[in-house]
């Protein structure tokens, strides 16, 4: 299995730098987190409910408004937290929190909700094992996340250039399987969709991840400043994906529904 080196304190820091840019640069994260929420059973009915890996809370309200309950918002970088605060009309509450170590009571809960967090978790196996925990029978764990496959066309572009880590590395799809099964649900079902955004020019995608706070945030990348010559390098690397409606960066996101056994 694929091993996941991730920093979550770099993690933390550069998602609540992004706190502020986020919800303008966000249009594929809202669509990915909307399509998790279509997901859910029309009569699932939850009381207690958490959105986890919250962000600027944007879905923290709309879970509010469709199940007519408080939800909490959990999140592990401070500033989101501060500033989804900000722009809350809701009663809702905000706790910093990491996801491999849920303060939240066994048993305790109904949904727990989570869209593009949970690839930020080193140890993937153990969030879903701290979910599972924190679910009530019947409960549900509803989550999205990136597998193998995202931002190929940067990382190709990129290798084409020099030998350094520059894009995030994801789980295989297969990995993240078999971390589902041993997760301790009931059942579970997983289904992968692709995304392919467009961009007229590179700068357009990497301002983007900067603005998002998703940038290179794995071992292994280069330190200092990228020189000129390497990004003119990749520009030209990249525009070798050039098709009529722009360049293209793919995303691969597995959006997941689990069942804890009543």
């Amino acid at each position: 299995m694929t091993e996941m080196v991730i920093d979550k304190r770099r993690v933390a820091e550069s998602f609540s730098r992004a706190a502020s840019s986020y919800d303008q640069a966000a249009k594929f994260q809202r669509q990915v987190g909307s399509n998790l929420l279509a997901r859910l059973p029309e009569r699932f009915a939850p009381q207690a409910i958490i959105d986890l890996g919250c962000g600027t809370g944007y879905f923290t309200r709309a879970l509010t408004q469709r199940y007519q309950q408080p939800v909490m918002g959990l999140d592990l970088a401070e500033g989101m937290l501060h500033f989804a605060n900000s722009q809350s009309i809701a009663e809702s509450s905000w706790v910093v929190a990491d996801a491999e170590a849920l303060p939240l009571k066994t048993g305790s809960q109904d949904l727990i909700f989570s869209s593009l967090a949970l690839q930020w978790c080193p140890d993937l196996l153990r969030a879903l094992t701290q979910a599972a925990q924190a679910l009530r029978p019947g409960g549900c764990l509803a989550f999205s996340t990136l597998v193998e496959g995202t931002l190929t066309e940067l990382q190709q572009a990129w290798q084409t250039v020099d030998g350094f880590v520059h894009v995030n590395r994801f789980m295989p799809l297969d990995d993240l399987q078999q971390l589902l099964a041993m997760a301790g649900f009931g059942r579970w079902h997983c289904e992968v969709e692709e995304h392919v955004l467009r961009y007229s020019q590179l700068s357009g995608l990497t301002q983007e991840l900067k603005a998002l706070g998703a940038h290179n945030l794995n071992a292994g990348r280069p330190g200092g400043l990228t020189g000129r010559a390497r990004l003119r390098a990749l520009t030209q690397a990249y525009e070798s994906f050039r098709q009529p409606a722009g360049l293209p960066a793919t995303y691969q996101v597995a959006q997941i529904l689990m069942f804890k056994e009543s």
